[in-house]
């Protein structure tokens, strides 16, 4: 039954992303109000740049399109649209009235990879959106796991996914850890609240 509406969600997941990245990226480029800079943890420092992060951080256009793609119906897909569409549009909004940029990190002689922290420029820092969408991602999954009633191999394999993709913002030095903790705050009473919602109007998943 999820293969339903696979057009629709393959286009509208494609717009989705589309339009969020027109926004993203002007208020990146355009910042309303001077930018601050965050400080930087203990953590931060520790964590030394690994370039194989980039993987797991790339990663997440394909894991945020899991939920809506296994989302049956037309009602719960618009809904699904709508609530992660308020999850990134509060988040656009933190960076529109607070715009936050990480510190600089030196790069390790011969790193490869500059022009993809060139396209992903290390601006609209906190809340990371990226971990937000990850976190939000991997609880509403973790719903509807639960609601087909799928093995504990999948909930292991999705929470160890969203796992990787936090640590990779970490990794890559596209964020720093209040970013993180402030994009896990977002995504998780995001989806929280979008869940409660969803189970009201729907009466939740159903194998």
């Amino acid at each position: 039954m999820f293969w339903r509406l696979w057009w629709l969600k393959a286009s509208g997941i494609t717009v989705f992303i589309w339009v969020f990245f027109i926004a993203y990226f002007f208020l990146l480029r355009y910042p309303h109000a001077q930018v601050t800079t965050m400080p930087l943890s203990w953590l931060d420092t520790a964590i030394p740049m690994q370039w194989w992060a980039w993987i797991p951080y790339l990663s997440l256009w394909f894991y945020t399109g899991l939920p809506p793609a296994i989302t049956p119906g037309l009602r719960p897909l618009i809904y699904y649209g709508v609530a992660v569409a308020a999850v990134c549009g509060l988040g656009l909004l933190c960076f529109y009235l607070w715009p936050t940029a990480i510190p600089p990190f030196e790069r390790p002689p011969g790193a490869s990879l500059a022009l993809l922290e060139g396209v992903d420029m290390a601006g609209n820092a906190c809340p990371s959106l990226h971990v937000a969408i990850a976190v939000y991602s991997a609880i509403w999954l973790h719903a509807q796991l639960r609601g087909v009633e799928a093995g504990r191999g999948w909930h292991r394999l999705n929470w160890g996914w969203c796992l990787l993709i936090v640590y990779s913002t970490l990794a890559t030095k596209q964020h720093v850890l209040l970013d993180v903790l402030g994009g896990v705050l977002l995504g998780a009473v995001g989806a929280w609240l979008a869940l409660a919602g969803y189970r009201r109007c729907f009466g939740g998943f159903r194998a």
